[in-house]
């Protein structure tokens, strides 16, 4: 049986004890940085491993409500070590996440939860209004002490490894049943697309550790070949988005990735002053994914960072999702990525052809699957042609058995028509064109008027170009059921810091008129809200289905209907 991933943690703590293997940049708290180790990661591990089992059996749930930071790697390792199933969420207090953590929480029902001192007094204030676990333990004051007294405990392939939870763009979120077998596949074939330097590369990132890209990208991704991760808080990033630039700037050999927004706002907010300190040259892979790549944003970020060295192949636009662990496809390493224009029409009615003088959708190629299956398929079940437009199946050893407490009937296990086993169901809509994947949306999502299908994010796009009063990436388009089976359009809009004194009028007129124009489509109702009002997923994708509940609830903060 194949090693799983996780049992190179102690074998790089054998060959490579000294060897850095995290670490943590602490921007808020003065920029100080802290390193685990390989040996420091695996003692401390089998520390808590030890305490762990002292609690819990086998199969149990834990739930990690740690701060970003080496103590979030460390309550990972020692539960996998410990042969628990971790539960990675995260120190109450985030804002907008309340209800995602209390959800989360609530249907994974852990018998322990890890925190730390710092954050004890927000978990237990949030414990005592949820069902209480019955051990809570603060990673950071279990001694290495009990580290000799860990025996190792082989992991199989079939074991649970972890429940991630999904963002919940489209449904409550679930927890995806992602086993070690299924992480060590996803792993290897990142790795190995990528081809990443054993002991040499390095992932510089700033993604939350909950989420299923920052848990694999910074946690497991290192643990393949001895390599050392690099990371910080979310919200430093956001602060000051030239951290992340600053920090890539330090290696010849670094891997990075981020949701599309984080290149748009990183683009639109390092100054040329701060652009003079930066080299990035030595960036191999930057991964934009999470949400749709807009091909608008790779263009502004090379031309922003040309300058720095940033080479435009290192730009890699890929597709994933939770229930395969987290990554699907993905351009290769030193390729450019592949932008196509199609006819809107013929997109809009499931073909996918080359655009000529009429109206277009430029789509960012995805790439191709590395490790495993891709297909496109009707509603039947079956395979359709490239170039049709269906839902994107997927087959692989990184594939999730379930959702927790739910087998997932309709997700996992689907019978494809003339293929061998059971396939992955994404709720994702899709095109093979040459060979390569466009995620054109989400079956949930598509609004649909007088029989026509639009895709939101291309409705969203043309109301944030109408106006300059309207706020970039902070768009929600929807349908809205009426009386008689009938669906409107409702466009809800955050204003821009630059359009605070704009007239609501005249911004809902230009955006009326926009959408009719470049859409043939009528605008129901348009709103125009405050900052921070359109709600997004954890992984920063627009939640329209939210924001639909938000509308109807009148709950939209600072509105203004035009």
């Amino acid at each position: 049986m194949r090693d799983m991933v996780i049992a190179q943690v102690a074998r790089w703590a054998g060959e490579i004890p000294q060897a850095p293997a995290y670490t943590f940049v602490d921007h808020l708290g003065g920029g100080s940085r802290h390193t685990l180790t390989w040996g420091g990661a695996d003692l401390r591990a089998r520390a808590l491993a030890v305490r762990l089992r002292e609690l819990a059996g086998p199969g149990e749930r834990v739930a990690v409500l740690v701060p970003q930071g080496l103590d979030y790697v460390v309550a990972m390792l020692g539960t996998m070590y410990a042969r628990l199933v971790a539960v990675p969420l995260f120190a109450p207090g985030l804002p907008g996440h309340a209800e995602r953590l209390a959800g989360a929480y609530a249907d994974a029902d852990p018998l322990i939860v890890l925190t730390t001192t710092a954050a004890l007094p927000t978990v237990t204030g949030f414990l005592e209004a949820a069902r209480a676990p019955k051990h809570v333990i603060t990673v950071d004051t279990v001694s290495g002490l009990l580290a000799d007294e860990w025996e190792h405990e082989p992991v199989g392939p079939d074991d649970l490894a972890y429940l991630q939870y999904t963002s919940g763009s489209t449904r409550t979120p679930a927890g995806v049943e992602i086993t070690h077998g299924n992480l060590t596949a996803n792993v290897t074939q990142l790795w190995e697309l990528f081809r990443a330097r054993p002991r040499t590369s390095v992932a510089a990132l700033w993604l939350p550790l909950f989420h299923d890209m920052g848990l694999v990208a910074t946690v497991a991704m290192p643990m393949m070949g001895g390599n050392l991760a690099a990371f910080m808080d979310p919200v430093a990033f956001v602060m000051r988005p030239v951290r992340w630039l600053r920090l890539l700037s330090e290696y010849d050999d670094v891997f990075t990735g981020g949701p599309n927004f984080a290149y748009e706002y990183t683009a639109a907010r390092v100054t040329p002053e701060e652009k003079a300190g930066l080299d990035l040259s030595g960036v191999r892979v930057m991964l934009n994914g999470a949400e749709p790549v807009r091909p608008g944003t790779i263009e502004a970020f090379d031309a922003a960072f040309a300058g720095c060295g940033l080479r435009p192949e290192a730009h890699t636009p890929a597709y994933g999702l939770a229930e395969a662990t987290v990554f699907v496809t993905a351009t290769g390493r030193d390729e450019r990525p592949v932008v196509t224009s199609f006819d809107r029409d013929a997109l809009r009615e499931g073909r996918a052809v080359p655009a000529g003088t009429g109206a277009r959708s430029t789509l960012v190629s995805c790439g191709r699957p590395h490790g495993q299956l891709v297909r496109v398929a009707g509603p039947d079940g079956r395979p359709l042609p490239d170039g049709e437009v269906g839902e994107i199946w997927v087959q692989g050893p990184n594939v999730a058995r379930a959702y927790w407490r739910d087998p997932g009937r309709g997700v996992f296990g689907a019978v494809l028509e003339g293929a061998e086993g059971g396939w992955l169901r994404t709720g994702d809509l899709g095109v093979l064109h040459d060979g390569r994947l466009y995620v054109t949306g989400r079956i949930k999502d598509l609004v649909i008027v007088d029989g026509r299908n639009h895709y939101p994010q291309d409705i969203e796009v043309t109301v944030q170009e109408a106006h300059p009063a309207v706020r970039r990436d902070r768009v929600a388009a929807f349908a809205l059921s009426l009386e008689e089976a009938q669906e409107r359009l409702v466009v809800v809009a955050e204003r821009s810091r630059h359009g605070l004194g704009a007239d609501a009028g005249e911004v809902g007129r230009a955006v009326r008129a926009a959408v009719q124009k470049f859409h043939d489509l009528s605008v129901h109702d348009f709103v125009l809200t405050g900052a921070g009002t359109v709600p997004r997923t954890s992984s920063g994708k627009i939640a329209r289905r939210a924001c639909l509940r938000a509308y109807l609830e009148g709950a939209l903060a600072g509105s203004t209907g035009v």
